[in-house]
């Protein structure tokens, strides 16, 4: 496995390094003592999946407020996504994002530290996304930012042809004077 740092500090590059043989490939995923070696404090205790039958489907850009701030591990277990992370911390790449194709052939993952908003959108039919999270989730506590906000400038590769009301909703970044308190709050 290597791990490896974006532009956003915390927010880290996971690549399997598969091995195979006759049988097929087999890859580590996850590692306490690599990432631990990597300087990410990440123990998992939830497992969610989000499948999407549909190309052009976008889920985001979701986070959860303080002090239910989550940690999360996501990657593409089937098909691919163009995958976002949008700062929310206070310093000097609030507000920055980065992006990367998760794909489940590349068995790539991005790690998320508290503090980041995530979305995503669907490359092709049939795409499901792992997310392995820090914490138990709590209703109640999740915020996000519109998808296309003119003050993050998200370059997505396409329109979305899918995305939920709720999505479609979100309040933008220039009027979340909230922000770095429900994301930062102790």
């Amino acid at each position: 496995m290597r791990i490896t740092e974006t532009a956003l500090p915390g927010v880290m590059r996971i690549e399997a390094t598969p091995h195979g043989d006759d049988r097929g490939l087999f890859a580590r995923l996850y590692c306490p003592e690599e990432f631990s070696a990597a300087g990410i404090d990440f123990t998992p205790s939830q497992v969610n999946l989000s499948t999407n039958p549909v190309a052009r489907t976008l889920r985001g850009l979701h986070f959860q407020n303080s002090p239910h701030a989550e940690a999360k591990l996501v990657r593409a277990i089937r098909g691919r996504a163009y995958d976002v992370v949008v700062d929310l911390r206070p310093g000097a790449t609030q507000g920055k994002w980065i992006a990367e194709e998760l794909s489940a052939t590349h068995m790539n993952a991005l790690f998320l530290p508290e503090g980041v908003a995530h979305g995503f959108l669907t490359l092709e039919p049939e795409t499901d996304i792992l997310y392995q999270m820090d914490r138990i989730y709590i209703p109640g506590h999740a915020d996000g930012l519109p998808w296309d906000d003119s003050d993050l400038a998200v370059d997505w590769p396409e329109k979305p042809e899918v995305l939920s009301e709720k999505d479609s909703a979100w309040t933008a970044w220039a009027d979340r004077h909230d922000l770095n308190a429900a994301v930062n709050a102790p």
